[in-house]
């Protein structure tokens, strides 16, 4: 039998990760070769990833990376079955060792084919199946490239990354508050100008004859009715709906006796009020027309044009 030093079994356990006991043990099986030792211990994360292939991996980290001169980033999750896993120090580690080759990278699929030592990032989550006794997958894997790139990680949990026009002396301020927005709020899509219209009905449809149907149950119990809104987008307010509200104001207007002169203080407001009640999804959704998180007073928009930026896409990946 090989003598088996301490100092083998070391190398061994900072080469794979794996715990002294199993690497002593390797080690002893492989009659102190130390490469035969790594392919038992795969060997090994291999038979654990078969019978954790159905496994849900709700836990792990998120990890953006960007390129040295802000023109590419790359934001995904390393997934495990556990948030005591999810924490640990060497975990977080190999997901940034992995986030340094997926900044190259064009696809998850690439990603896992790509070299990670002397074996692949796939090959790498299998071995790392065997030490940890847990399912290890890339998750989410968003590519964003643009003039000028910048992102946000909240608590390793929720990753995003933005993309602005042109470099701006504002540039790097306003991608990480834009990223953090994406972060918190989740929106879809950029605009409701890049709604799908067939999307915008249906979804019209469902929320109206969800809110009729709560108030059905509102009015049993005599509590007030929610409003129910003609529309849910600014990409259904065209030209006559906007004119037909007004219309409609004005008639308010003189119904209540108010003089014609005073109109026109009045109605900018209502139809301002209008467009906000008729624009949930746009608020839920649609980035630039969202609520401003650091300043509810403004949208993202407003915000973007305040310090002469331009936001032209965006990605976001997130455990939940």
């Amino acid at each position: 039998m090989a003598k088996i030093s301490a100092a083998d079994v070391g190398k061994l356990r900072k080469t794979t990760g794996a715990g002294m006991m199993d690497c002593k043990k390797a080690l002893v099986e492989a009659e102190g070769d130390f490469d035969k030792a790594i392919e038992i211990l795969r060997k090994k994360g291999q038979k654990v990833a078969a019978k954790r292939a159905d496994r849900e991996t709700a836990e792990g980290v998120v990890v953006a990376k960007i390129n040295d001169d802000n023109t590419r980033g790359v934001v995904f999750s390393l997934n495990c079955e556990t948030d005591f896993v999810a924490k640990n120090d060497s975990y977080v580690e190999l997901a940034n060792q992995i986030g340094d080759k997926a900044i190259e990278c064009n696809s998850k699929e690439e990603l896992l084919s790509a070299s990670l030592g002397d074996m692949t990032v796939e090959e790498k989550l299998t071995e790392q199946t065997g030490v940890i006794g847990e399912k290890l997958e890339i998750g989410g894997f968003e590519v964003l490239e643009a003039p000028f790139v910048g992102g946000y990680v909240h608590g390793n949990k929720i990753g995003a990354l933005t993309g602005l026009s042109t470099n701006s002396e504002n540039q790097e301020e306003v991608a990480k508050s834009v990223s953090m927005q994406v972060a918190s709020m989740g929106a879809t899509t950029l605009s409701y100008k890049d709604f799908d219209p067939a999307y915008v009905q249906a979804e019209t449809e469902a929320r109206i004859a969800a809110i009729e149907k709560d108030n059905i149950e509102l009015g049993r119990l005599g509590k007030p009715l929610k409003n129910v809104p003609e529309f849910i987008s600014r990409s259904q307010l065209t030209d006559d709906a906007i004119a037909s509200a007004k219309a409609r104001f004005e008639k308010e207007l003189a119904d209540e006796g108010k003089p014609e002169k005073i109109w026109d203080r009045i109605i900018p407001g209502k139809i301002d009020r209008y467009i906000a009640d008729n624009s949930s999804l746009d608020k839920e959704q649609a980035l630039l027309d969202q609520n401003f998180i650091m300043d509810d007073k403004k949208t993202v928009a407003e915000y973007v044009d305040s310090k002469n930026a331009d936001v032209v896409g965006f990605k976001r990946v997130s455990l939940a």
